[in-house]
């Protein structure tokens, strides 16, 4: 391999790693919007992925848990509840850090990490991250399929950007000792993952537990019984910055949880 091509796999990694930083630094800092400044624009911000459980488009309709739930603190709040469709967790970040978004509404790990940088709600959900794979088939010869966690060796796994699901991959890559290949990818869905793999365009992704097990009562071809974590407390996030804003949604997402 020479040295251009060395040079270039370890600038771009590089500057996802500092760009993240970057995001989540400002992010630390941030103009101040809580629960008094959104009160005075009447409008409440939320960005969600949408995906076939939490946020999406039924006939003339929109449904979906997150959306409920949204819909729920828009009425006991007072506030317009203005929602945004976005997959890209960075950007997700990066709308919450200069106020475009007031609350990042999708399932994220409650981990001590995270905590520094995101303020969250009450767990809203438990659920882990399994892998995607079809299931094994005689006409199917370019798969191998995973029966165990040794079976990932040298194996290329799909995820989204910032998943929660890479650090525990690399986790298993030193465990195993062998290494897991891991594929991050922006600007697409957890949903279109599951997909991909049922068309063949990859073989392996990992995915929310909740949404597989949705995806897979339409797509019998699909495999999701091996995890590949364990199960996590789950929450919507907000800027560290917003205390009021996270007490008020804690009375508000308990109350609903209660229904």
């Amino acid at each position: 391999m020479n040295k251009k091509k060395l040079l270039f796999l370890f600038i771009i990694p590089l500057g996802l790693t500092l760009l993240t930083i970057f995001l989540l630094y400002n992010f630390k800092h941030s103009e101040k919007r809580d629960l008094p400044e959104i009160m005075k624009d009447k409008t409440l911000n939320v960005v969600m992925e949408s995906n076939s459980v939490d946020y999406f488009v039924s006939g003339d309709s929109i449904a979906g848990f997150q959306y409920k739930l949204c819909k729920y603190i828009e009425e006991r709040s007072g506030l317009s509840v203005q929602i945004f469709s976005e997959s890209n967790f960075d950007l997700c970040i990066k709308g919450l850090q200069n106020n475009t978004y007031d609350i990042i509404a999708r399932n994220i790990p409650i981990t001590n990490e995270n905590k520094k940088y995101f303020s969250f709600t009450v767990p809203i959900t438990i659920s882990k991250q399994v892998l995607i794979q079809r299931k094994p088939d005689e006409k199917d010869s370019m798969q191998i399929f995973i029966h165990n966690q040794i079976d990932l060796a040298d194996k290329t796994i799909y995820v989204l950007q910032n998943s929660a699901a890479i650090l525990r991959l690399k986790n298993l890559s030193e465990e195993i000792a062998e290494p897991v290949h891991i594929r991050e990818v922006s600007d697409n869905s957890s949903e279109n993952l599951i997909y991909m793999v049922c068309a063949k365009e990859i073989d392996y992704a990992v995915v929310d537990e909740a949404l597989a097990k949705k995806i897979a009562s339409q797509l019998p071809e699909i495999d999701y019984s091996m995890d590949i974590g364990f199960n996590q407390l789950q929450a919507w996030a907000l800027r560290l910055s917003s205390p009021v804003l996270s007490d008020s949604l804690n009375i508000w997402i308990s109350e609903f949880m209660e229904k």
